[in-house]
């Protein structure tokens, strides 16, 4: 008889109260502060995002802006780590991974190669280049200390790698 149809209508579900989750399940392994790292790369821009990540942990760093003059600080200054960008005008970073992997003197320090150019992504992980890990631009601070951290012998000294198996991004 002429009366209104309603529809039936679920109540919302209420809310869950918000817990916040720990950032960490697990505290961060940093390496023996006064660690040298080096880290060369011809943005301005990710240098000192780096620098601002690892200087308050105890690094000492050293900035090179092209691979010219990062394989040069890196033979006279001997880091302990290398940040190495791969995409970079004149001595690219795959160019300067081998200079410091030929070179007696730099040969052993730990590199882990970074980029935000897909190509040099591709290439790095088709390519037998030695180095000992990689990170995508942009990482995050935590991606920055979990590479550090794979890295890391029983003093916290980070070290090669003696078998390179690098995971894709």
């Amino acid at each position: 008889m002429g009366g209104r149809e309603v529809e039936a209508v679920e109540p919302l579900p209420t809310r869950a109260p918000v817990i916040p989750i720990e950032r960490r399940t697990r505290k961060r392994v940093d390496a023996r502060r006064g660690t040298s790292v080096l880290i060369i790369d011809d943005s301005k821009t990710i240098v000192v995002a780096l620098s601002r990540m690892l200087q308050p942990s105890g690094f000492l760093i050293t900035e090179a802006y092209d691979g010219e003059t990062g394989v040069a600080m890196a033979r006279a200054t001997k880091p302990q780590l290398v940040f190495l960008d791969i995409v970079m005008p004149g001595m690219n970073g795959f160019a300067a991974l081998r200079a410091l992997r030929r070179d007696p003197e730099t040969q052993e320090i730990p590199v882990i190669m970074m980029s935000g150019n897909e190509h040099a992504t591709e290439q790095f992980f088709g390519s037998r280049i030695p180095a000992d890990d990689f990170m995508k631009k942009p990482f995050s601070r935590l991606e920055v200390f979990a590479r550090i951290q794979g890295l890391l012998d029983e003093q916290l000294v980070p070290q090669r790698r003696t078998a390179v198996t690098v995971r894709a991004p």
